[in-house]
């Protein structure tokens, strides 16, 4: 998603109006006692991704700039070079190549204020706006809709941006729209 959007800004020279927002996916997919929570949770194997929100979070506060850059490389990392984001020599490697203040990230990485923002943004999206996933989208007056595709063409990102935030951010009656699955993509033939 987040290649997909830094293709959008690349193709149309207008950055997406995204205001990311911390989801914890473990918090979400945990099998765990009632009252778990993962914020709480020291970061590793069974808490995955806690580590590199807590960075986000903290690159954050160097500008917008950078958190863009970081946020793209973390996923890149991540999806593409598949680097373990629960180490952190990974998470401080990528903030290096994003251009952040290294020390600066360590040191505000230990502000416990940003695990209580993770937090309330966390529950804030599962009992306001019912997010399960990520990535979802939230929009002006709560439509909100969860995107789950393959990555376009630079060619066809501004115009399926447009398409699917016009249709979903506007049409409020529209539930869900699905591809029915296996396999999917679907080859479509005549």
């Amino acid at each position: 998603m987040t290649v997909w959007l830094r293709q959008v800004e690349d193709q149309s020279g207008q950055k997406p109006n995204i205001e990311w927002k911390p989801f914890v996916l473990a918090q979400a997919n945990n099998k765990e006692a009632e009252g778990w929570k993962a914020w709480d949770q020291p970061p590793g194997k069974n808490n995955r991704g806690i580590l590199a929100l807590i960075a986000g979070m903290a690159a954050m506060r160097q500008g917008e700039a950078v958190f863009s850059d970081f946020h793209l490389g973390l996923v890149k990392a991540r999806h593409e070079d598949r680097k373990d984001l629960t180490d952190l020599t990974v998470i401080l490697s990528t903030a290096k190549g994003a251009g952040l203040d290294v020390g600066l990230l360590q040191e505000d990485m230990k502000n416990p204020k940003i695990i209580q923002e993770i937090a309330d943004s966390h529950m804030t999206a599962t009992q306001r706006f019912g997010v399960f996933g990520v990535p979802t989208f939230v929009g002006n007056g709560g439509s909100t809709f969860f995107l789950k595709m393959f990555k376009p063409s630079p060619d066809e990102s501004v115009e399926l941006y447009e398409d699917i935030t016009r249709l979903m951010l506007r049409w409020f009656n529209v539930g869900e729209i699905k591809r029915p699955q296996p396999p999917w993509p679907a080859v479509l033939t005549d």
